[in-house]
C-alpha cells in the first residue's frame, strides 16, 4: 500500500489501514517531500496573533507509527500502467495499491505580476507558513489604509478562509481602535460571498454590517504592484495600499509530470467510491482530486471512512460499495469571539438549524454564536489527538438532515 503525500488525508488514512492490516501481510509506506505536519486551519488565525507557528506545527514523523515505512522525498511521476511512482532521486516504488493525497498549494506566479518584488512586502498570503507569518509581522505596525482580500480563481483551499480572514481583520482593527482608518474589501471571481445561494445572502449580511464591500464577478488578469491595483479581464480595477492574495490553487506537480490530472494538475476521481477514473488499484483523497466539493480538513476526514471501507474490498476483491456524499463541515470564524457552521454536501446546500441534534445543538448552523468559536479553537487538540491518528469521532461520514430547516 503506497500513500503519496502525508499531510492531512495521507496521514489518516495510514493510521486507519495500518490498524486494520496489522494482521495481515501489506505493507504501509507514505511518501513526502518535508517533516513537518502543518494543521493547517490554524494558519488563519496567526496573522492576528491568536497562534504562533510553534502552536501549530508538528513532527509528521510522530503520526505515523513504526509499522508505517515513511520516506522523506519529493515524488517525480507516476506510472500507472506499470505500477510504479519514481521518486525526485530516480528510486523506482512498486505499488499493489496506491492512494494520492498529494494536495494543494498556491501559485502566485500563475497571476501576471503578482510574485514579484513586493510579494512578501505589501503584497501576502496567508494559506503558507511563511506567508502568515510574514503578514503577521506586517499587519503588527500597520497603521491603516485599504486592505484587499483577492481570491484568484476557485477551487481554493477552504473556500470559507477569506472571509474568515476579513471578519477576523474586523475584530482585531477594532481591538487595536484603528477600524475607522481600515477600509476591508473582498475581491471575488464568485457572483456573491460564497458559492451556494443561502449561505451567500447569509455570509453577504456579515460582511455588509462589518462594513466590508465585496466586489464580486472579478476575474483577476494581472496585478499592477507600482500603482497598487488589481485588474480584471474587463479591465474593472480595484485599488490597494496592502493585498492579502488566495493566489490559483494547483495540485502537486507529479500529477502534471504524469499526465493524470486537468488544467489544475487535480486527478479525475469517481465521486463517490473515490477511485481515479482510468486507473486499476489507484484511489484519490483529499485535496488532490477534481471532486465538486470542500477542499478543505472535514471533507479529508470523512473520504477516508469511505475509503477505508472501499479499500479493504479492493483488498479482499470486491468491488468499491461505499459511496462518499461530498459531505462537508466548516466553522467560519465571525469575529469578536464568534463563529458560524455550515454542513452541507453534494446535493444539499448550507442550511440554518442546529448540529448535530435538532432543536439542542449545541452548535447553530449558520447562525453565530460563542459555542461555535469555541468549537473552532478546540478542534485543534481534536485534530493533533484523534483525527491524524484515524480513531472514530461521533459525526458521521455522511450527512445527515437532523436540525436542518429547510429554506421556502
Amino acid at each position: 500500500m503506497l500513500i503519496l503525500g502525508g499531510g492531512t488525508a495521507g496521514t489518516i488514512m495510514a493510521n486507519k489501514l495500518a490498524s486494520a492490516l496489522d494482521d495481515r501481510d501489506w505493507r504501509i509506506t507514505v511518501v513526502d517531500g518535508t517533516e513537518e505536519h502543518y494543521y493547517q486551519p490554524g494558519l488563519l488565525f496567526v496573522p492576528f496573533g491568536t497562534y504562533r507557528m510553534r502552536d501549530i506545527v508538528k513532527p509528521r514523523r510522530q503520526y505515523l507509527p513504526g509499522r508505517i515505512k515513511f520516506i522523506l522525498s519529493g515524488i517525480n511521476r507516476i506510472d500507472a500502467e506499470k505500477k510504479t511512482v519514481m521518486l525526485a532521486n530516480g528510486e523506482p516504488l512498486r505499488y499493489d495499491c496506491l492512494i494520492i493525497a498529494t494536495g494543494t498549494d498556491i501559485h502566485p506566479e500563475q497571476i501576471e505580476g503578482l510574485a514579484d518584488e513586493e510579494w512578501g512586502r505589501s503584497k501576502f498570503d496567508f494559506y503558507t507558513p511563511k506567508g502568515a507569518d510574514g503578514l503577521a509581522q506586517f499587519l503588527k505596525g500597520w497603521q491603516g489604509g485599504k486592505l484587499v482580500v483577492s481570491i484568484a480563481e476557485m477551487p481554493i483551499k477552504c473556500p470559507v478562509a477569506p472571509l474568515e480572514f476579513l471578519f477576523l481583520a474586523d475584530a482585531y482593527f477594532t481591538e487595536r481602535g484603528i477600524r475607522d482608518k481600515v477600509d476591508l474589501h473582498l475581491v471575488t471571481p464568485l457572483s456573491g460571498a460564497f458559492t451556494k445561494p443561502t449561505s451567500s445572502r447569509v455570509l453577504g449580511e456579515f460582511l455588509e454590517r462589518k462594513g466590508i464591500t465585496v466586489t464580486p464577478d472579478f476575474d483577476i488578469a494581472r496585478v499592477e504592484s507600482k500603482e497598487k491595483r488589481v485588474v480584471a479581464w474587463d479591465e474593472t480595477e480595484v485599488g490597494y495600499d496592502v493585498l492579502v492574495s488566495i493566489p490559483t490553487n494547483m495540485g502537486d506537480a507529479c500529477i502534471a509530470r504524469s499526465g493524470l490530472g486537468n488544467e489544475l494538475n487535480f486527478v479525475p476521481t469517481n465521486k463517490q467510491t473515490l477511485e481515479a477514473d482510468g486507473l486499476a488499484d489507484v484511489f484519490v483523497l483529499g485535496d488532490a482530486s477534481n471532486l465538486p466539493t470542500s477542499k478543505a480538513g472535514s471533507v479529508a476526514h470523512f473520504q477516508s471512512e469511505i475509503l477505508f471501507e472501499n479499500i479493504m474490498e479492493h483488498i479482499e476483491g470486491r468491488p468499491a460499495t461505499a459511496h462518499f456524499d461530498g459531505h462537508a463541515n466548516c466553522f467560519i470564524e465571525s469575529g469578536f469571539g464568534k463563529g458560524l457552521l455550515i454542513d452541507f454536501n453534494y446535493d444539499t446546500e448550507p442550511l440554518p438549524g442546529e448540529f448535530p441534534l435538532p432543536g439542542i445543538g449545541p452548535f447553530k448552523l449558520l447562525g453565530e454564536s460563542p459555542i461555535n468559536h469555541y468549537g473552532k479553537l478546540m478542534f485543534r487538540w481534536v485534530y493533533w489527538n484523534l483525527l491524524l491518528r484515524g480513531m472514530e469521532l461521533p459525526i458521521q461520514a455522511e450527512m445527515s438532515m437532523a436540525g436542518k430547516r429547510v429554506q421556502a
